[in-house]
């Protein structure tokens, strides 16, 4: 059975929100990790698998690693390789497997990754469904404190 997965442009999504963004200038990782929880939540809420490729991969820091226990994926490519080239490769291999969503503002890596057989989403339909997955896990987290 395929499963679901969200593949996202993290740079390009981090960016395209002001408060990351601006967290950014002044702490990168800080802004990195936000990120992070923010799609982690999300997977947590709907049941996607969801993997984070960011830019600016190094010698020191692992190739792929989960966020935490049962976390979401994280990638950071080799040093000298891009996230876009990362997500495509990923697309061209998994698309005709699972079901793939591509998040990203790049047109370049949207066209791409739907000429490959991925559903793409701007970073803006990321977080409109992010805030309604919340609102879904909120409601259901209080039903549940009422139960007791």
């Amino acid at each position: 059975m395929p499963r679901e997965f969200l593949l996202v442009d993290a740079h390009n999504v981090l960016f395209s929100r002001p408060d990351l963004a601006a967290l950014h200038r002044r702490t990168p990782a800080a802004a990195r990790e936000r990120l992070i929880r923010i799609l982690e939540r999300h997977q947590d809420a709907t049941g996607l698998r969801v993997v984070a490729v960011f830019d600016g991969g190094t010698k020191s820091r692992p190739a792929s690693e989960l966020s935490g226990e049962a976390g979401i994926q994280v990638i950071h490519p080799k040093s000298g390789q891009s996230a876009d080239a990362i997500i495509e490769q990923l697309v061209i291999k998994y698309a005709g497997v699972h079901r793939l969503t591509v998040v990203t503002g790049d047109n370049l890596v949207r066209t791409a990754s739907a000429a490959a057989g991925a559903s793409t989403m701007d970073p803006d339909a990321l977080f409109d469904e992010i805030a309604h997955s919340n609102n879904d896990l909120n409601a259901t987290l209080e039903r549940l404190r009422r139960r007791r």
